[in-house]
C-alpha cells in the first residue's frame, strides 16, 4: 500500500473513532438535537484527531504524523 493511501486511511480512521466516541458520549450527557450533536462531535474530532501525510524524501516517501498532544512530527 502506498504511503499516500495509508495516510488517507489513517486520517479517516482517527477521525471516525473520535467522531463516534464523541457523538455517543455527547448523546449520553446532553439532550440536544442529533444534528447539533453530530456537528459538535465532528468539530471536536477534526481538532483532536492526529494528522497523517506522505512526505517525499531522498530515500523515498515516508509516512509522517502530527498531533496536538505531541510536539513536532513523528515518522511512522
Amino acid at each position: 500500500m502506498k504511503p499516500k493511501h495509508k495516510a488517507l486511511f489513517f486520517n479517516f480512521l482517527g477521525f471516525a473513532i473520535l467522531f463516534v466516541a464523541g457523538r455517543l458520549l455527547l448523546g449520553m450527557f446532553l439532550s440536544l438535537n442529533t444534528l447539533v450533536l453530530a456537528f459538535i462531535a465532528a468539530v471536536a474530532a477534526s481538532i483532536l484527531a492526529p494528522k497523517f501525510s506522505a512526505v517525499k524524501t531522498r530515500s523515498g516517501e515516508k509516512l509522517m504524523m502530527k498531533w496536538i498532544f505531541i510536539k513536532g512530527f513523528r515518522e511512522l
